[in-house]
């Protein structure tokens, strides 16, 4: 299901599909992300995973090797990582690293984020980028339905 934009469209179930974590690549950042200062906690999970844990999920599309929006976007999320982390499991792809998330997510350009709520249904999606404060509120919304 494709939105105006190409995209998967909120209210589809999130494509299911194996993705690159970090201790596939024996712990080795720059075989996973071109981000210079990645987050551990971004890439413990193959989305395919992430999917059967039940909780929120939060992925960003970004590829700040090549895009600065990108790596301001990531540095924002880490610091939502660190107030939401118990309760969202956040996923950061690298169009280099994860092409084939780009693909079955239809996501063309970065950064894109998504978040998905715990039966798997993508519940928002913007692209560019997004404030702490324009996220919040959102992330917040979907935490307290799936908690609820």
């Amino acid at each position: 299901m494709e939105s105006p934009e190409g995209t998967l469209r909120v209210g589809s179930p999130a494509p299911s599909i194996r993705t690159l974590t970090l201790p596939d690549v024996g712990g080795d950042f720059s075989r996973i992300t071109t981000y210079r200062y990645p987050d551990e906690r971004m890439y413990q999970y193959s989305l395919d995973e992430a999917l059967k844990e039940g909780k929120t999920i939060l992925i960003e599309f970004a590829t700040p090797g090549h895009c600065t929006v990108c790596d301001k976007q990531l540095q924002m999320l880490k610091a939502m990582l660190q107030k939401y982390g118990d309760d969202v499991i956040f996923l950061h792809m690298d169009q280099y690293q994860n092409p084939g998330a780009f693909i079955a997510y239809r996501v063309k350009g970065d950064p894109w984020t998504f978040i998905i709520d715990s039966e798997g249904i993508v519940r928002f999606k913007r692209p560019g980028r997004l404030l702490y404060n324009e996220l919040e509120p959102v992330l917040k919304r979907i935490i307290n339905k799936d908690l609820g």
